[in-house]
């Protein structure tokens, strides 16, 4: 096996394989990922020019919730991650659904290699954070995009409001997230995101935070506001 195969942490991969089965309850454990889904797809939509007719690649793509999204606005979906049941949910979601992707358990990496240059659009959202080399997934998903395609990766930045909204609020007060959901050591800086997006064909082209109302309960947009979460649109340069 190749060293780009072991970018993958065994211990995140079975947080989320033990929660799999509630992946799609609105009301579980993953109802922040619900309730944001929405905000997500409408920034995805926008930055890629809409979806309809595109070929898009969601990387790390857990249980189906974004994937199935943007195959419901017309694009040709193919939803990657390392985690079994995740995957599994995902799939048998579909069945239910009767919404079409193409699902696989595969590295990004080793995805790149067989097949560079094929997607119009690229999605890595709340990945990076999880993997012990976010800089090889970047490399990869600017590998796998088309040129004049778009990539959009989200993540969580790394601050002392981050560590408090992020975990102790979400985690620990308010219970939006599983605790030990996340490793505040791996939050990434937009700076540090930028030093692995340069060495790519990748060129930044909107920086947008996301954030979170306790008391309306709401989350909305805020380009102003990248402190916690935030998303980030690349173009990779035409040849």
């Amino acid at each position: 096996m190749t060293e780009t195969i072991h970018n993958v942490d065994h211990a995140e991969i079975s947080k989320f394989e033990e929660l799999a089965s509630r992946w799609w309850d609105p009301h579980s454990e993953f109802k922040a990922l619900h309730e944001i889904n929405p905000l997500r797809l409408g920034y995805i939509e926008r930055a890629a020019g809409g979806l309809d007719g595109k070929r898009v690649l969601d990387v790390g793509c857990g249980g189906g919730i974004l994937s199935e999204s943007m195959a419901l606005r017309g694009a040709e979906v193919t939803g990657i991650d390392m985690g079994a049941m995740p995957l599994r949910v995902a799939e048998l979601h579909t069945l239910e659904s009767g919404v079409e992707v193409s699902y696989r358990r595969v590295p990004v990496e080793v995805l790149a290699a067989e097949q560079p240059d094929s997607f119009d659009l690229v999605t890595c959202m709340e990945m990076l954070e999880h993997v012990p080399s976010p800089a090889s997934i970047v490399d990869a998903c600017a590998r796998l995009v088309r040129p004049g395609g778009t990539v959009v990766f989200s993540t969580l930045n790394r601050n002392p409001k981050s560590y408090l909204f992020a975990i102790l609020g979400a985690e620990y007060v308010m219970g939006l997230l599983p605790k030990g959901t996340h490793d505040y050591a791996r939050f990434i800086r937009p700076s540090e995101l930028h030093a692995w997006i340069r060495p790519t064909d990748l060129r930044t082209t909107d920086m947008t935070g996301m954030t979170y109302n306790p008391l309306t309960q709401t989350y909305r947009l805020d380009s102003d506001d990248l402190d916690v979460n935030y998303l980030v649109t690349c173009v990779r340069d035409s040849d």
